[in-house]
C-alpha cells in the first residue's frame, strides 16, 4: 500500500471540542510523525499542524472527523510523492 506525507492543519475555534480533538489525534497517533499547536489567546483559537505519513484513507478520515467537529476546521496538504 502506498504511503503519504501529508500535513493537516487545524484551526480550533471552539474550545470546548479540544477534548475532542485530542481523542480523534491520539486514535490515529501511530500515522502521526510530529505535532506543533499554538494558541492565539487574543482570538481565542488554537492552531495545530500535524505531520501524518500514512494511506490517503487513513489521512482522509482523521482530517473528515476533525472536520465534522463543531467549530474545527481541518485542511490537507499532500506531498506529492508517496512511498510503498
Amino acid at each position: 500500500m502506498e504511503t503519504r506525507i501529508a500535513l493537516v492543519g487545524i484551526i480550533v475555534e471552539n474550545l470546548e471540542k479540544v477534548e475532542e480533538v485530542n481523542h480523534i489525534l491520539h486514535e490515529y497517533g501511530k500515522f502521526i510523525v510530529g505535532r506543533m499547536g499554538l494558541p492565539i489567546k487574543e482570538h481565542g483559537v488554537n492552531i495545530i499542524s500535524i505531520v501524518v505519513e500514512s494511506d490517503s484513507n487513513t489521512i482522509n478520515s482523521l482530517s473528515g472527523k476533525l472536520g465534522m467537529l463543531e467549530g474545527i476546521s481541518a485542511k490537507t496538504v499532500y506531498s506529492k510523492t508517496g512511498t510503498n
